[in-house]
Order: structure tokens, then sequence, then C-alpha cells
């Protein structure tokens, strides 16, 4: 039923004729005037490794305290105010925005030296279905479709289901995902550089575990690609 109306909303309400995060006409464009202004784009100055907001254009300190396993990481947006409306739609119903996303990050990958290949965050079937689709997924194949590389699908396997990590510190999250991944392809990927795609970067526990399944299972090197990031703020 859920796929019934969402087919129904978007039929009638087309994603080019309304604004994705107030609903008002557009005729044009994702978002009105009035909602572009609540979406922050992740402009510089940023982490060199994590890609994220910073008040200089040098490597944060908690980059420094804990070096992250993937080489480099960019996103499109800051994970506030509309963004975050965007990104909770896209995960609950509106896949659709895929293709909105996957435009942002494309002029952000450019910064990136080429991958051989993309791979994504998975998610347990149970998770699916439920939600019918992996957003993450999803983003990986609008973005394959525009600078043409070679998705592995279900390259990396979700294999336990995980208490929800919204709440969670990033120690906890560390703990929560401890075993919770598996590469399957590993011949796919063996001596490789592997672009990962998922939806935000938080505290970066998620993509850190993926990472270091795939360079355990042989591939040359990690990038990462999301939609938003937190901005990183000193602490005191």
């Amino acid at each position: 039923m859920k796929r019934i109306g969402r087919f129904l909303s978007e039929a009638l309400f087309p994603s080019s004729f309304t604004c994705d995060i107030c609903g008002v006409e557009t005729f044009g464009g994702n978002l009105c005037f009035s909602c572009l202004k609540k979406v922050i784009y992740n402009c510089a100055p940023n982490c060199p490794i994590c890609g994220r907001k910073n008040v200089i254009s040098e490597i944060c300190m908690e980059c420094k305290a804990n070096a992250p396993k993937f080489k480099k990481a960019v996103s499109a947006l800051i994970y506030e105010n509309g963004s975050a409306v965007l990104i909770a739609k896209f995960k609950n119903g509106h896949p659709y925005l895929k293709d909105y996303f996957a435009e942002l990050l494309v002029e952000k990958l450019a910064m990136m030296p080429e991958p051989d290949c993309i791979v994504y965050v998975p998610m347990t079937k149970r998770a699916v279905r439920k939600r019918e689709y992996n957003q993450a997924e999803l983003l990986a194949k609008s973005i394959s479709k525009r600078i043409d590389l070679p998705v592995i699908k279900n390259c990396v396997l979700k294999i336990k289901e995980t208490a929800e990590q919204k709440s969670l510190s990033r120690k906890e999250r560390v703990k929560n995902l401890k075993g919770c991944f598996k590469v399957e392809k590993a011949s796919e990927i063996k001596g490789k550089k592997v672009l990962l795609i998922d939806d935000v970067l938080t505290t970066g526990a998620t993509a850190e575990a993926i990472t270091e399944k795939l360079l355990k299972a042989g591939a040359d090197s990690v990038y990462l690609a999301t939609v938003a990031s937190v901005e990183y703020k000193l602490k005191g």
C-alpha cells in the first residue's frame, strides 16, 4: 500500500512541480525560493580529510586525534535545517530525491582522485523490506550514471540488526557496529580505489567500519561521499 500511495503522490505532484521541503508549487526546481535559504551548502573552508565544514581549511581536531581509515571524504550539504528535512524525506518514501542529491555530489567528486568502482552502505534484508529500498544504493546508482563508474551491488552486506544510532556517542556506535558488516565480493574490489556512498556523515563510525572491511578484503584505498555531513565545531 505504501508503494501505491507513493506512486500516486509522485504522479499527481511531480518533484519538478513542487518544493521538496514545503510542498508549494515551483514548476521547475526542487526547492522554492524560501526553502532554498534553509539548505546550507558545504562550502570552504573544510577539513581536507573528512570534508566537514571547518573554521579553516586544515585538518580538524577529530581527524588529527583519530585519523580516518578512508583517504578523503566529501559532502554536498551541512546536515541541519532544510538539508536534514530533505534527507529524512529521502529515507522515508521519497526515493526520487536520489537524482537531486547525485547532481550535487557529482560536483564534489571532482575534488577526488578518480575511483575505479562504487559501493554503498548496506541495510539488512529486513530493513530494506520495511523501507522498500536502500537510499544509499539508489544514490550510488544515480551517481554511477553520471560519472560512468560501475556499482558493485551487494559488495558489502549488513549481517546483523543494530540499535538506532541517532542517540549514541561515537564510542557506542563503534560498539554497536562491531561484527555488523561483511565484504561479499572481495575479488571485485581487490587493488582498486573504491568510492563508498552514504547519505550522512556524523561521527564516521559506519564509514570507518565498512572502510576497514574493504581494506582488509584487498581494496587499494577507500574514498567517501555523502549527501551531507555535520559541521565540525570546536568544543569548549
